[in-house]
């Protein structure tokens, strides 16, 4: 499972101007839909939203990974997102949330979509990898890091 094949650097947010959860997942997600045509922000939101109500994707150490399905799609998709000043995420460990992966997937992916997000979370286990992804200058940069770091694990 190659991050390469799901991930865009049109899909990157350098920083977020999102201060909620609500308007985090409504700006990632809208980064999505600009980019992948056959996506509808409303659709997305709403799959996030209630892949949220089973428990917040905030999985602690500043890290968030929402995710979701929908039939829209025929392959994973990933966007990022960076706050400096960190959002509020209800985060199991109740601290803010800085980096945002938000991955999507088609409907009917389940072991794609598990693999997505078990690969994701073994790159940010790594906190000297997070460490960079926080102080990244650009978007190039971060696109790097990611695409690099993917290619480790």
């Amino acid at each position: 499972m190659e991050i390469a094949g799901m991930f865009k650097k049109e899909f990157i947010v350098e920083e977020l101007r999102s201060r909620s959860k609500l308007d985090t997942l409504k700006e990632l997600s809208g980064v999505l839909a600009d980019g992948e045509t056959r996506l509808n922000r409303d659709v997305v939101l709403n799959a996030l939203l209630e892949r949220e109500k089973l428990g917040s994707t905030g999985i602690g150490d500043g890290i968030a990974i929402p995710h979701g399905k929908t039939v829209d799609l025929d392959d994973l998709i990933v966007s990022f997102g960076r706050s400096k000043s960190g959002v509020d995420f209800n985060a199991m460990d109740g601290k803010p949330v800085h980096l945002f992966f938000l991955l999507m997937a088609p409907e009917h992916s389940a072991g794609q979509h598990l693999k997505a997000l078990a690969k994701i979370s073994r790159m940010l286990k790594d906190s000297a990898f997070r460490k960079k992804l926080m102080d990244a200058k650009s978007k190039d940069e971060i696109y790097r890091l990611i695409i690099e770091k993917g290619e480790e694990c």
